[in-house]
């Protein structure tokens, strides 16, 4: 049959826009008709934020809106000042990277755009079929970043804990911050059964970016972070400031393997594909990463299915998440055992997923075993 396009893109958000802006740079995919349905694409307005933590120099480096030398990692007992030199910790303004992508998928003739809808996506086997509000679209493969919640809080075999968060651009009358350190986690806050801390990101000696983020089961009300954020500023001495922007969200923090859900012609990306580190929810980087491994594979393959493997650090964020469901006031207590007990450089090569066996024991071995043994017995029977 005559295919309407050979890749129809569900979803024009990071991942999307890396999937399509990768296609557009090789040369293998010239001929390729492309289709990005999303209903708010092209996006207008920063929606969002992403900091993620590589080497100094990057291709990332004309639009990373600033870049810390130093982290700080509190939690009471141990305020840590962190060098990451050789590496920086950057953040990246939304709108930048969707600016940059869309001007390289502007260029390409073959892809196009449809604001709708997504109801529902489709395997026929020879084909896939995508219907929106509006129509009804086929391709040959389909690239699908629309999470579904419903599957993950339905599935008690892969608990689900949720990052949400609350963020405040804040801009203060006086120079109070450090632009050169970012806190990377502050436990020292009221945890209330949870694993809370708060996030600044100064980029400015008056100008910082002040987020209460919670790991938990359940969100809180609106107010629940807003109360949070002014008594964590009051707490700091800051008083005097104006709010100049808000974020907020929600990641979801699951050891549920999404690649079950791939079959031959549709993929899952971004969150809906796993693409954000289970144990931490960090995300930019592994869409990067993700996204070149996926267009190198669709060179080689036709079979979807084939393409995502479980690795050990999958079984180690599933432990550790399995740990925190059932004990979720012990968030504090783990991570200040890790920072506390181990070289940074080496935390952040092991959350990178680059740390090889004998690292990976050295960090497991500065928590309480106990705990992990047991859940490491009863997972072992449930995988």
């Amino acid at each position: 049959m005559n295919l309407d396009y050979d890749y129809i893109i569900c979803g024009g958000g990071a991942s999307g826009l890396s999937i399509a802006s990768g296609l557009s740079k090789d040369q293998y995919f010239t001929d390729k008709k492309i289709l990005i349905i999303d209903p708010e694409f092209p996006k207008k307005f920063d929606d969002r934020t992403w900091c993620f933590w590589e080497k100094e120099k990057s291709d990332w480096d004309s639009l990373t809106f600033h870049k810390w030398e130093k982290v700080v990692f509190k939690s009471p007992g141990i305020n840590k000042v962190i060098s990451l030199n050789p590496l920086r910790y950057k953040m990246l303004k939304s709108m930048s990277y969707y600016n940059q992508t869309n001007k390289i998928i502007s260029k390409n003739t073959n892809i196009q755009s449809l604001k709708d809808k997504v109801l529902s996506v489709r395997d026929k086997g020879t084909h896939c079929e995508v219907k929106t509000v509006n129509g009804l679209y086929n391709s040959a493969k389909v690239f699908n970043s629309i999470l579904d919640w419903k599957l993950l809080k339905n599935n008690s075999r892969y608990p689900l804990l949720i990052q949400h968060f609350e963020g405040w651009f804040i801009k203060t009358k006086e120079n109070i911050f450090d632009e050169n350190k970012a806190t990377f986690m502050d436990f020292s806050i009221e945890q209330n059964s949870n694993t809370r801390f708060m996030y600044v990101l100064p980029f400015s000696k008056n100008e910082a970016l002040v987020e209460y983020t919670l790991f938990s089961k359940d969100l809180l009300d609106k107010k629940g972070y807003e109360n949070s954020i002014v008594s964590y500023l009051q707490n700091s001495g800051i008083k005097d400031y104006t709010i100049t922007n808000k974020e907020s969200g929600e990641i979801p923090m699951t050891g549920f393997p999404f690649q079950k859900q791939n079959s031959k012609n549709i993929i899952y990306i971004g969150s809906a594909g796993g693409w954000s580190k289970p144990s931490t929810g960090y995300t930019f980087k592994n869409i990067e990463r993700k996204s070149e491994t996926l267009l190198k594979f669709l060179k080689l393959n036709d079979d979807f299915t084939k393409y995502s493997k479980k690795t050990r650090f999958w079984f180690y964020d599933l432990i550790f998440l399995d740990v925190l469901y059932q004990n979720n006031h012990l968030g504090r207590k783990l991570f200040t055992q890790m920072f506390k007990n181990n070289n940074p450089k080496l935390i952040f090569k092991f959350l990178d997923e680059r740390s090889n066996l004998f690292e990976e024991i050295k960090i497991m071995s500065s928590f309480s075993t106990g705990i992990f043994l047991k859940t490491i017995y009863k997972r072992l029977f449930n995988l």
